[in-house]
């Protein structure tokens, strides 16, 4: 459910505060209302939307304190995204780690692992207050998930800079990333930059980028085999013969056909044997 709209950020890439205007947030009562309303329906998770979320202000609450009434109202999971690193505030980690119906998982757009691209897309955060976010929330929540974005050939984008980025998803080790090349949005302040790279350029660094982060993942997937983790079935999978959901770090997981009377909305525990690289592989405990 969106509890913000439009974003008052202007990343110079992105065509959003033009179409969608400045931030806008829904009033703190109103959300838990209907979070409410949910929860009596059925509705076991809710994600909390919006552009930027950790920038929500409603008079005296902010994100935080918005997290913690939403996790009041008793309903099981609840999630949220997108976050913004140079908004993402301590008292939010705090909300997080104090409270085990919020999720343990943190969707953290990076965009570059480059400072200087950083400052040219106007993201208004260095490497350094990334990592401290990162570092943090893992200290508070240890094998919380963490998932982002990243965009590569932005104009300026030099061999060094992709370099970076690719370094970067190194350490940190996401366990997923949305990957994308560099597109042009008329209106914004990045068509206009000098150094555009050259279209070719940017498929071939985000081909090597994918290419590092499906290996990055399917190492962390496989260091989960063995282990157990709490699934929200969402329906049966591909092939019919089981169910898919996703556990509290949401990652994807698959459960094998089983004789346990199952159905979309159901929490189980999962026991997990195996892994396809992108999900989880396992059967009902």
């Amino acid at each position: 459910m969106a509890v913000t709209r439009g974003c008052n950020n202007f990343c110079s890439y992105c065509i959003v505060p033009f179409t969608r205007g400045r931030e806008r947030s829904v009033s703190a009562d109103t959300i838990v209302r209907e979070v409410e309303r949910l929860k009596t329906g059925g509705w076991r998770e809710v994600t909390l939307l919006g552009q930027n979320v950790n920038s929500y202000r409603d008079d005296d609450v902010d994100f935080a304190e918005l997290l913690r009434r939403v996790a009041g109202t008793g309903i099981d999971w609840v999630r949220f995204l997108t976050s913004h690193p140079k908004d993402l505030s301590d008292s939010i980690l705090d909300a997080m780690s104090a409270n085990r119906t919020i999720c343990r998982h943190l969707h953290l757009p990076l965009q570059s692992g480059s400072d200087s691209v950083l400052a040219a897309m106007n993201r208004g955060y260095t490497m350094d207050r990334y990592r401290r976010i990162i570092d943090r929330a893992r200290d508070l929540m240890p094998g919380i998930g963490v998932t982002t974005d990243l965009i590569f050939g932005f104009p300026g984008e030099t061999e060094e800079d992709f370099w970076a980025t690719l370094a970067v998803m190194e350490e940190i080790q996401f366990d997923f990333a949305f990957l994308y090349r560099y597109s042009e949005r008329a209106g914004t302040r990045a068509v206009g930059m000098s150094g555009q790279v050259a279209e070719e350029t940017r498929i071939a660094r985000l081909s090597e980028a994918i290419s590092l982060q499906n290996s990055i993942a399917r190492e962390k997937n496989r260091g989960r085999i063995g282990s157990e983790t709490g699934v929200l079935i969402k329906d049966v999978s591909k092939d019919g013969l089981g169910w898919y959901g996703f556990s509290e770090e949401s990652i994807p997981v698959v459960l094998k056909a089983t004789d346990s009377i199952l159905a979309p909305g159901m929490f189980v525990r999962a026991a997990i044997e195996s892994t396809t690289g992108a999900s989880l592989v396992g059967t009902v405990r």
